[in-house]
Order: C-alpha cells, then structure tokens, then sequence
C-alpha cells in the first residue's frame, strides 16, 4: 500500500513540473513587454496602410501592373534587403538609438507618401518607410530573440514561446491596422497615411520615455569581418532561402490576393475581411500551435510543415478558378489560401527566427537577424516583379498560382540540418566577456 501511494504521488509530481502553460507575458521582463507591445503598435500603423497601397496605385494613380508589383517589391526589398545594414548597426550601436531612428524616418515616409502622386515621389517615400523598417524592426527582433535564448537558458520554457508571443503582437497589429484603414479611406488615401504617421509618433514618444540606455548583457561588436564570415555560412543562407520563400508567398497577399478577389466580386471590398481573418487565425492560435509543434516537430520540421501548408494554399486557388466561381463561393478558395498560409507562416516564423541564434556567430545576432530577411527580400523584389508580370499575362487563370505553389515546395529540399551550428549566438551573446574592441550598448 505505501508503495501504490509512493508511485501516485510521483506520477502526480510528474504532471506538476509539466512545463506551465500559464500565459507567458506574466512571466516576461518590463523590457520584453516594451518590445512586444512595440511590434503591436507599430503593426497597426503600418497595416493600416499598406494593404491599400496597390489598389492606391493602380486605381488612383493610373500605374501598370508590373509597376505597381515593382513599387510593392520595392518596398520589400527597401525594408527586408536593408535589414542586414540595420541588424550590423544595433550590433555597433545598441538597440535604443536605431529604434529612434527608425520611429522618426517612418513617421516622415508615411507623411511623404500621403501628398506623393508622382512616381518618383512614390519610390522615394516607399523606399524611406522600408528604410526606416530596416531600422527599426532587426532592433526589436534581435532584441527579442537574445532576450528569449536569456530565459530558455534560464529554464523558463522554449525561446520559440517569446518569438510566438512577438508574431502574435504583431498579428494583432495587422488585424487591427487594416480596419482602422478602411475606415479612414472613407475619407481619403492621405488621412490614411497621416493616421499611421500618428501611429508612430506614439511608438517614438514611448521609446524615448522607457527604453533603457543600456540593456545588461548587450555589448556593441566593433571587429569587423562578420559579413565575411555570414557569406560563408552555407547553412544559415539556406535557411534564408528557405524563409525568403515564405515572404514571397506572404507579400501575394498584397499583389495576387487583390487581384483574385476583384476576380470574384468585382471589388477589393472583402479585402480586409480576409486580412482580419488571417490575422486573427494569428492572434487566437499561434501560441497553441508553436506549443504543439515545440513538443511534436521542433524548428526543422515546423519549417517543413509550414511551407508544404503555404503550397497547399496557392493549389487551392489553382485547383478552383477552372471553375470559374463568383460572389460568396468565389471568395471560398481566397479565404482557403489565407487559412493555409497563415497556418504555415505560425509555423515558418517563430522556427525561422528561433533557429538564427544556432547558426549565428558569438555577437553577430542583429547581423544575422538582419541578413534573414535582407536575402528574403531580394528573393521578393525578383518574385514579385515576376508574379506581377505573370498576372499581367494572357495566361490560363490558374498558372501563376500552379507557380506561386511550387516555389515554397521547392525550399524544403534547402532547409540546412538542425545539427548545423555555429557556437551558439544566443549564449554567446549573452555571456562572453566583452572583447577587446566591444564596448557596452
């Protein structure tokens, strides 16, 4: 009898120290909170302009649709293939300055892109809005990331939580952000603009107010060579390949998406419905599922799974616009694509950004952060030139969604081993002593 107590009272202390599944902001540091609370804010700025920027273009402005595409990849390109420059500032100069300073250029870009009608002063505003991204977001990733790799190591769950929770954040942001949109373009596109310029005057002002000049732990990296030795590193640039897909096959969003769901209805009305949708699949299940596939898939499959979900997506429209619905059921196959895609990007993301402290060097990991989207957005900038050129084509309704599908199916033949390290950036990063040209951030 005692031994049947003794073996119940183990089994229960078992099921005690199960990794808690209380929700993970009450457990974060003030800073964390700030970051996060950042990426929220800034989504709704930022979201509630750029899902209308197409319809801007083509509609209003008169652009053709390969341009319109180009401006679109541009903006990609500007704010993702800049991201490497950005994360080897934060490296060199710490986190806080170059979040102020990409605060300051986003509030000029979204003011300048509300008065631009011309196409130069359109590229000039996309290209200082994705700047100032470039600025703005490897600082809050990269910050995000080390701190998560701090609490992992500390035995307070799997770094891939924070990174879920930050995707969340910022989910949040996009589900509220293009709302807000539709509602101000009942006035015009420039309210629009100046309503997320405003977005972001808060963001700064809270920066100033709360983010502190030094962050324990941070060293800035003055050696030089990092670059060097990333171009090098066969398995992180894999991984970039691999991710930069999943941006390509996101940023449809923003160029097929509108043209199929004009197809259907004849209006890009349902537009943000659908990006409500997708963002509040984000918002209501991504914890869950990176808590599923944390125990289940770990990053390499998470990122497997992912991109064969993002493909299944685009075959969904391929496989339905033979038939050639409209109304209510021709919006079927485009909600089923965002379903599908946001399923795969809760998986793609938080594994993705989890697995660059692995491959990353000792003090490299605002680089690293950087470099992850600076390769995916060159791969954008070539693929939505492409894809818009595609939709533009007299080509069978269906073909370039057959296309879209087949890239993302593609990369999982490129994903790198998850044996494939370099020395752990995160604790490296975090507990090396300070080298001879370093100084704290």
């Amino acid at each position: 009898m005692p031994d049947l107590i003794s073996r119940a009272l183990t089994r229960r202390t078992v099921r005690t120290a199960k990794p808690s599944r209380e929700r993970t902001w009450k457990h974060l540091s003030p800073l964390l909170r700030l970051l996060i609370l950042t990426q929220l804010i800034s989504g709704i700025g930022f979201f509630a302009v750029l899902p209308f920027l197409a319809e801007h273009l083509g509609t209003v402005l008169g652009m053709a649709g390969w341009m319109v595409g180009f401006v679109l990849g541009l903006r990609t390109f500007s704010q993702q293939g800049l991201f490497v420059v950005g994360g080897a500032l934060v490296d060199r100069y710490g986190v806080r300055p170059i979040v102020l300073a990409g605060c300051a250029l986003r509030v000029a870009g979204f003011a300048w892109l509300g008065y631009a009608e011309q196409t130069w002063t359109v590229i000039g505003a996309v290209l200082l809005i994705g700047f100032a991204a470039a600025l703005f977001s490897p600082a809050v990733e990269s910050e995000v990331a080390r701190q998560a790799v701090i609490r992992e190591e500390e035995g307070h769950g799997s770094r891939t939580r924070v990174l879920a929770l930050l995707s969340a954040a910022g989910q949040a942001g996009a589900f509220i952000g293009p709302l807000l949109g539709a509602l101000l373009l009942t006035v015009d596109f420039r309210t629009t603009c100046l309503a997320g310029a405003a977005v972001f005057v808060l963001v700064l002002a809270g920066h100033v107010w709360l983010m502190p000049q030094h962050i324990p732990g941070r060293v800035r990296t003055r050696q030089r060579g990092g670059t060097r030795a990333l171009l090098r590193n066969r398995s992180f640039l894999a991984l970039c390949c691999a991710y930069g897909t999943y941006l390509l096959a996101y940023n449809q969003l923003y160029l097929a998406l509108p043209d199929e769901v004009r197809r259907a209805t004849g209006s890009q009305a349902a537009l943000s419905w659908l990006f409500a949708l997708s963002s509040l699949l984000v918002v209501c299940a991504q914890l869950p599922l990176t808590h599923w596939a944390g125990d289940r898939l770990g990053l390499r499959r998470s990122m497997i799974a992912g991109l064969l979900l993002i493909a299944a997506g685009f075959g969904v429209v391929a496989a339905a616009l033979p038939a050639g619905w409209t109304g209510v059921a021709g919006l079927l196959p485009a909600a089923g694509y965002v379903v599908l895609l946001t399923l795969g990007q809760m998986l793609v993301v938080p594994a993705a950004r989890a697995w660059v402290p692995d491959l990353a060097e000792d003090g490299r990991i605002g680089l690293y952060t950087g470099a992850l989207s600076s390769v995916s957005g060159l791969i954008v900038l070539i693929g939505s030139s492409v894809t818009g050129s595609l939709l533009d084509l007299d080509l069978p309704p269906a073909v370039p969604w057959l296309i879209l599908a087949a890239v993302p199916s593609l990369a999982v033949a490129i994903l790198p081993s998850r044996s494939e390290t370099v020395g752990g950036c995160g604790r490296g990063s975090v507990t090396s002593p300070v080298p001879a040209r370093t100084q704290a951030a």
